[in-house]
């Protein structure tokens, strides 16, 4: 008969001496350096059973802590039983009613640190000890009563003096005292110095479903290399299932033992920190050392692997040693956009926004483990720090196939303990004519945009969480030609600045201060932005306009410091939402805020039943200047293109058609060619989306989705400006048809 231990029950070997605790369905970890919560489990089962040399906390892993490190907690466990038996907590004597009243309010404190803090945080303990007494003596100070006074020196002398020297005689307090300037309470990082337990893993930690749900209609089924995926609609539910299928959750026995015994040496492989900081090289590292370990281990077992088992079990054990497990495994499919993981992690599946069937459920289900090891590995490759004192984390990760933003949350603000919200970015950038292909804008709109990047106007890109600002701010990015020199400033690195260093583009890339972490060591928005304008002449790319930056963008715009292209995203649903965040929340002067010229709109669409959700450009907005106090009221938002919901299409409005927008009538001002010619500019306006909506075509027509990428679109368009001005030097003038007819030509000639 197996017996089953609930959470937080407890196996006592006498002879070893050996505490083993059950933490499999505890909201908190089996970790005592990372949670509060675990530390008073483990210090209350010491006081229980007494003598304890090891201590283990058993999850999907074991966690064993040997005698140093146990003896630390025993120690601390002494100290709260001797405070307690000494009745160290009443030994003040109460002479008078004055310090009768006085005695509660001490009392009150001093149980907080001892029975309290002093087990979860026994560090935090001894600094609020501290503090107690200094407070304490200052009132000794300036009290003019005398009782008061003998009631406050007795405090100190019999209380807390008394605990604070027996404190001061444990292992715990004499490694953390040189570290503690500083220090907070529920800040854990020197517990990760101090504890380290050794691992005894299995060889993954995720859970999943093996079958598919119950009752389920399949509706679609693809390969990820060769991970298998399969969509099902559930009977009266309104979301799908996500039903994947990796292939190590198929293997023989002979291949998970062979990978079991590869991860353990594994574990035992500490690459220098610097390695931690180079994903890529971390992951050449384990893959090489991994694939020589398999084949060892395969040849000790007598097992026959073929080149393709080697390279198969060597990629899987990198994702499990030095990737994100099975999180890699969600953000290699493309379709996947969102992956969310809620506290406690082990409560329910993964869940993921898919781009054609939107929410989701998995068949995986992470367990705690999971969590604490994509936090740790985080913590590394970041920098930033996650702990009590510090609940949230914020971070770009490059992963296999692209990059994705993770924000991790835990205690304090999150009550049950980890969670994640993790956004994935195409491995490549977004172009415009991705943009229209996903019907997110027409090319009448996509040849405007390019327009006003070339004539070097201001733009603000607005809407909401998941709307596409970023990615259509990347597409924007790629309308420059490589030759123009980029500037651009993150809190969080979502810009594919690295694939347009890859195609030669001159940009520079500044990280300021995220608003979410505040990370001391990091620069704040606006001083990196006055930075960048020291930079030289550049254009000027902001990831999210949200903080103090903005008045230093607006200054700098004002003053003209700034000559180039503006670009950045907001968040805001409207022009007027825009200029009402810009003003109102971030403390724009009004007049400032006409330095924008254009706000591009997305939005996040729903259809009639409730159930889809389309991304769409709503609005395509100038900002004029000839406002005083309310731009909306007083003309100063004009619409250039709109969106109409009954033909689902971006359309322009009278002033666009009728060249009355100031804006273009600015930069057409600024060309000899154009000068008081609306005729050529709509022309121009109207080739660069002849040109994006061919590219489509051609691309769906010749089954090419690579015509789409940023490699061709940054090719194609530089052809486009040089064509553009061999036609000027030749003719004297720019013929939008003879412009598109040789471009054509070149497009043909360089698809053979």
């Amino acid at each position: 008969m197996v017996i089953l231990m609930a959470a937080g029950d407890y196996e006592y070997d006498e002879n070893e001496q050996r505490l083993k605790i059950n933490c499999l369905g505890c909201i908190y970890g089996a970790s005592i350096e990372d949670f509060a919560g675990c530390m008073t489990r483990v210090i209350d089962k010491i006081l229980e059973v007494k003598k304890v040399k090891t201590i283990v906390l058993a999850k999907d892993r074991e966690y064993e802590y040997g005698p140093e490190q146990t003896a630390i907690l025993v120690e601390i466990a002494r100290v709260i039983e001797e405070v307690v038996r000494e009745k160290l907590m009443t030994k003040v004597p109460v002479r008078d009613s004055l310090q009768k009243r006085m005695l509660p309010e001490f009392n009150s404190r001093l149980q907080r640190i001892i029975l309290n803090l002093l087990r979860s945080d026994p560090i935090g303990a001894y600094v609020e000890l501290v503090r107690e007494i200094r407070r304490v003596r200052i009132k000794m100070k300036e009290t003019r009563y005398r009782g008061a006074y003998d009631f406050y020196r007795d405090f100190e002398r019999d209380v807390l003096g008394v605990i604070k020297a027996k404190l001061e005689n444990t292992q715990l307090i004499k490694l953390a005292r040189p570290h503690m300037a500083g220090y907070h309470i529920g800040d854990r990082s020197l517990y990760r110095e101090i504890f380290v337990p050794s691992i005894r893993p299995n060889f993954m930690l995720t859970r999943y479903m093996i079958t598919p749900p119950e009752n389920g209609k399949s509706v679609e089924r693809y390969k990820i290399g060769d991970i298998e995926v399969e969509i099902f609609k559930l009977p009266d539910s309104a979301s799908y299932f996500y039903y994947v299928l990796p292939p190590e959750f198929t293997l023989s026995e002979e291949k998970y033992a062979v990978l079991d015994a590869a991860r353990r040496y594994m574990a035992t492989h500490k690459p220098k920190s610097a390695e931690f900081v180079k994903t890529g090289r971390i992951r050449e590292v384990f893959y090489n050392i991994g694939k020589d370990m398999i084949r060892e281990v395969a040849d000790q077992q007598g097992i026959n692997l073929t080149n393709s088992d080697l390279e198969q079990l060597s990629v899987i054990l990198t994702r499990y040693t030095a990737g994100m497990g099975v999180l890699e495994i969600l953000l290699s499919d493309e379709k996947i956009q969102d992956i969310y993981i809620n506290s406690p992690v082990e409560s329910q599946p993964i869940l993921v926004f898919h781009n054609d069937y939107e929410e989701c459920r998995t068949n995986l289900i992470p367990t705690q483990g999971d969590a604490e090891s994509w936090a740790t590995r985080l913590r590394l490759q970041s920098g930033r720090p996650l702990d009590e004192a510090n609940p949230v984390l914020d971070t770009d990760i490059a992963v296999p196939g692209g990059k994705a933003r993770f924000c991790v949350i835990t205690n304090t603000l999150s009550p049950h303990g980890l969670g994640f919200s993790i956004r994935r970015h195409r491995d490549k950038p977004w172009t415009l004519p991705l943009f229209i292909k996903a019907k997110m804008l027409d090319p009448l709109g996509a040849g405007l945009l390019s327009f006003l990047i070339d004539g070097t106007a201001s733009l603000l890109v607005a809407g909401g969480r998941g709307a596409g600002k970023t990615s259509l701010l990347a597409s924007l990015m790629l309308e420059m030609l490589p030759k123009t020199r980029m500037v651009v400033i993150e809190d969080t690195l979502e810009l594919p600045v690295d694939q347009l260093r890859s195609l030669e583009y001159n940009i520079e890339s500044l990280k300021s201060r995220s608003v979410l972490t505040m990370i001391e060591t990091e620069m704040a928005s606006d001083e990196a932005l006055r930075t960048a304008l020291r930079l030289g002449d550049s254009a000027l790319i902001l990831g999210e306009v949200r903080s103090t930056e903005a008045k230093a963008l607006y200054e700098a715009m004002r003053i003209g410091a700034l000559s180039n292209v503006v670009v950045g995203t907001i968040h805001g649903e409207s022009a007027y939402g825009v200029f009402d965040r810009v003003v109102n929340d971030l403390g724009v002067p009004m007049t400032s805020f006409k330095a924008t010229d254009i706000i591009p709109v997305c939005k996040t669409l729903r259809s009639a039943d409730g159930l889809h959700r389309f991304r769409r450009m709503t609005e395509i907005t100038e900002v004029r200047k000839k406002w005083d106090t309310n731009p909306d009221k007083e003309g100063g938002f004009v619409n250039l293109m709109e969106y109409s919901a009954k033909e689902d299409k971006l359309k322009p409005t009278d002033t666009l058609v009728n060249g009355e927008s100031e804006t273009i009538n600015r930069i057409a001002s600024y060309v000899r060619e154009w000068h008081g010619d609306w005729q050529t500019v709509w022309e121009n306006i109207n080739l660069r989306a002849k040109v994006k909506s061919a590219i489509v075509d051609m691309s769906i027509k010749l089954q090419r989705p690579e015509l789409l990428e940023a490699d061709w679109i940054t090719r194609s368009n530089s052809h486009f400006h040089i064509i553009s001005e061999n036609i000027m030097k030749e003719t004297g003038s720019v013929d939008s048809k003879t412009v598109y007819n040789e471009w054509l030509a070149w497009m043909k000639r360089s698809l053979r």
